[in-house]
């Protein structure tokens, strides 16, 4: 697709978005299911429509589209396909929205067992087989957005938000295990429920291994009826979520039937100051936060926050959140709004795990465990991959448990969970990512 091209493209998709949120009652607009594009690998392809790709491209501003991030050289370009046993990053320029993208995967020469993240490591598609011969076609849905809300206001991002893949206005896919992708077709959607995440360091995205929190792995578990947007931020509380305008955004988004989960607490009860206690500003920006969805007939979900890995002699969990718990729960109460209480599903999990088997799920790796770590990482706050998969399975858990409308929405796949019967550690064999930080995300 020639760049010309290329930009008319993502001007017809940026029209098509503005035309479709302008509409009184977007729930019920069609989508537009010519507005799309298609990648489709090859050296022996003739496609009628999109573009083909014969030989490894690297992605450039101008082309707007590639292989990025340096992995253009792990690409061989087959008769049919593309493929790679090497990390891969596959990028494209799109306007700010949703959109759902279509993965053809299947070679006649090798077996495919592919891994997809989007973005900022968000887990689309696990570990998916396809034998040599087959050809399978899967579809996610992906959020991308930018820090505009409008024309004199915006998203106050830290200099560490700058350089991560959810804000670099693109839609970047990662390619892990053996991958052999024939095509990519990426079409904007605008009438599904959108799911907006509003959270601290354990709901966020987490850019580089080998942090993770669950709101990026809770995508995986859903199916193409539902888009996650995840705007949670580590370091953040209540106060500096609004501050930062983070809930301006998403405010400014959201429509009916959409869904908003806020989950909060590790950094508001570190802060000062007699009016910033569970009781006082604490539950009344929980309140704020409620009415923020109800006055744009979206659906709240207040979630309690995340244990901490600190054990009693006895091997029970030490509460280290204080009332705030207690807090969000009487505000659900009150204002009756779903309630999913995660601090009791991890207590549940943690004692179960024990204290040895617990170190698994958050960041605990020995001295040289990544390049040029020299000492060990021993942080008890935050998840790594298998930590916050079994986290997003407790959320899952507790939309199945209070029979939300969302829960049609949980893929077929998705297994009961039972948190006094986790899963381990060493059954987890989800590749990692090969972007990784030693230093901790902030509010630990």
């Amino acid at each position: 697709m020639p760049s010309a091209f290329f930009a008319m493209h993502t001007k017809s998709i940026l029209k098509n978005l503005e035309r479709s949120s302008a509409k009184a009652n977007p729930q019920k607009a069609s989508e537009n299911k010519e507005n799309y594009m298609l990648f489709s690998f090859g050296t022996t392809l003739k496609p009628t429509k999109g573009t083909a790709i014969k030989t490894p491209l690297l992605y450039t501003p101008s082309t707007g589209y590639g292989f990025d991030f340096g992995s253009v050289s792990n690409v061989k370009i087959a008769p049919k396909g593309f493929y790679t046993e090497k990390p891969t990053y596959f990028s494209v320029a799109v306007p700010e929205g949703n959109y759902s993208v279509e993965i053809t995967i299947g070679s006649n020469e090798k077996d495919s067992n592919v891994t997809i993240k989007a973005e900022s490591r968000r887990l689309m598609l696990d570990q998916f087989s396809v034998k040599k011969g087959s050809q399978v076609s899967k579809t996610f849905n992906v959020n991308i957005r930018n820090p505009k809300i409008d024309a004199t206001s915006k998203i106050s991002l830290k200099d560490r938000d700058l350089t991560v893949f959810n804000w670099d206005d693109k839609l970047t896919l990662e390619f892990l295990g053996v991958a052999n992708i024939q095509s990519i077709k990426i079409t904007p959607v605008t009438t599904i429920p959108v799911i907006y995440l509003a959270g601290d360091s354990t709901v966020t995205d987490q850019d580089v291994e080998p942090w993770a929190s669950w709101g990026q792995f809770i995508t995986n578990y859903f199916d193409e009826n539902v888009v996650v947007a995840n705007y949670a931020v580590s370091g953040s509380a209540l106060s500096s979520f609004k501050s930062s305008n983070r809930l301006k955004k998403i405010n400014s988004l959201l429509k009916p039937d959409d869904y908003l989960f806020v989950e909060f607490a590790h950094n508001d009860e570190k802060l000062k100051g007699p009016e910033n206690t569970a009781w006082e500003s604490y539950s009344k920006y929980l309140a704020e936060y409620v009415e923020t969805a109800r006055n744009k007939g979206a659906i709240p979900v207040l979630v309690t926050p995340t244990q901490r890995r600190a054990f009693n002699p006895d091997g029970t969990l030490k509460p280290t959140h204080g009332n705030f718990p207690d807090a969000m729960r009487a505000v659900a109460k009150k204002m009756n709004v779903p309630l999913i209480d995660i601090t009791q599903i991890t207590t549940v999990l943690y004692e179960k795990w024990g204290v040895e088997a617990s170190k698994n799920a958050l960041v605990h790796y020995p001295a040289n465990t990544f390049p040029g770590q020299e000492k060990a990482l021993e942080d008890n706050t935050h998840f790594n991959s298998f930590g916050a998969n079994e986290i997003a399975l407790c959320v899952i858990k507790g939309i199945r448990d209070l029979d939300l409308p969302l829960k049609k929405n949980i893929s077929k796949e998705t297994p009961a969970y039972d948190p006094t019967k986790p899963n381990y550690f060493s059954n987890w064999t989800l590749p990692m990512s090969v972007r990784f930080e030693i230093a901790k995300p902030d509010g630990n």
